[in-house]
């Protein structure tokens, strides 16, 4: 009974729905386009919900690497200071007078001995030929007397009054002959002049600057270390200088004095290197930074500085491991690793904790990179870390 009444009740429905359409057929098309876009909706929910169930892989990421080195690094002690000659003055005048001649042109090089500068001695010329002739006379007085005195026809007294005067004019005349050398002024040691500060025709006084003269080669370097590191100090220890004013150069030299006496204030002690400068490349007065080496070695782990991630919360490095997926396949993926830095030494860093030699890490672009990546190494455009580096735009 059931079964006859629900066709007649479908033919019903049917029967209205025509009825309410088919007189409408704008309501017909607005429930077709309905009927489609339900349809529409539940496709693209279907697929939405396969891709959702899909695992989401992301794609590896294409980074250069390098391996963890292990190199024996000496112990340094890195300190400022500055640069000074060996032998530096500024020469003066030693006695006032009037330049008579000028014998040198600012920036040249001197010899010891050279006659930089003369003064004006005319003076002292003329007062020098009468104290010869004074001198001549009281020698000649001198040897009558010796003549007479060995007849016993003058006294002892006489004789010694005529050694007495020859004496006298004798410290006259080496006076005078003093007074006219001191009216030159020569160099004191081989070195490079500086820029001249008189004139011919200028008067000038005693004591006055005449030019600067420095021994360019060999330079000082003069520098203060902590007192704690005194005990490890000893002359003779290889220094290394560099200084800004010859970006990427290493002048080498050695420890060559201790100061007998720490700073009570600083608690620093000075030391004072000895360095080559034959090309005068360098020049007293210049700010240098100083590394000295000691004399024991140790190992140290070394990686790029690039490749440190550093954080607030703890420097890392990526190490690059090998990984393989469910069907077997083996592929590239990082572990972030968090590490403990140690000092800097141009392009390297030193790692004390966190690493074994011969790991392979990620060298630069850390920044992007997340723990469990996947990985391609490229190392085609990779930069070569340098222990002294010489970058070629500075």
């Amino acid at each position: 009974m059931h079964d006859v009444a629900r066709p007649v009740k479908e033919t019903n429905v049917k029967r209205r729905f025509t009825r309410l359409v088919g007189g409408h057929p704008i309501l017909f098309g607005v429930f077709g386009l309905l009927l489609i876009f339900v349809l529409l909706a539940m496709i693209k929910f279907m697929q939405i919900r396969k891709m959702m169930a899909m695992p989401m892989v992301i794609p590896p990421t294409t980074v250069s690497s390098v391996q963890v080195k292990q190199e024996d690094w000496p112990p340094i002690f890195s300190s400022i200071g500055t640069i000074s000659a060996v032998q530096g003055a500024t020469v003066s005048a030693e006695l006032a007078g009037t330049v008579a001649e000028i014998k040198f042109e600012s920036g040249a090089i001197a010899k010891k001995g050279d006659v930089l500068m003369r003064l004006d001695a005319s003076s002292e010329e003329a007062q020098l030929k009468s104290s010869e002739a004074d001198l001549e006379l009281a020698r000649s007085d001198l040897g009558r007397a010796r003549d007479l005195a060995g007849r016993n026809v003058v006294s002892k007294a006489e004789l010694d009054a005529a050694e007495s005067k020859f004496k006298q004019k004798e410290g006259v005349v080496n006076n005078m002959r003093s007074m006219i050398s001191k009216k030159e002024v020569l160099a004191p040691f081989d070195g490079q002049l500086g820029i001249r500060q008189v004139n011919v025709g200028q008067m000038v006084t005693a004591g006055q600057q005449v030019v600067s003269l420095q021994a360019l080669d060999p330079l000082y370097v003069d520098f203060a270390l902590p007192q704690q590191d005194l005990p490890k100090l000893a002359p003779g220890l290889d220094v290394r200088v560099h200084t800004d004013v010859v970006a990427g150069r290493e002048f080498p030299g050695k420890l060559t004095a201790l100061n007998s006496a720490v700073d009570p204030v600083t608690r620093n002690v000075t030391l004072q290197a000895t360095i080559e400068n034959k090309d005068h490349a360098l020049r007293p007065g210049m700010f240098a930074k100083i590394d000295v080496l000691l004399l024991d070695k140790q190992q140290t782990l070394i990686v790029p500085g690039t490749a440190i991630s550093y954080a607030p919360y703890g420097d890392s490095v990526f190490v690059i491991e090998k990984k393989k997926d469910e069907k077997g396949q083996e592929s590239q993926v990082l572990r972030q690793q968090f590490v403990r830095v140690g000092e800097a030494r141009g392009d390297f860093v030193s790692i004390t904790k966190g690493l074994e030699p011969g790991q392979q890490i990620v060298s630069t672009g850390v920044f992007k990179l997340r723990n469990g990546m996947g990985v391609v190494i490229n190392n085609d455009l990779a930069p070569k870390p340098q222990l002294n580096p010489k970058p070629a735009d500075t």
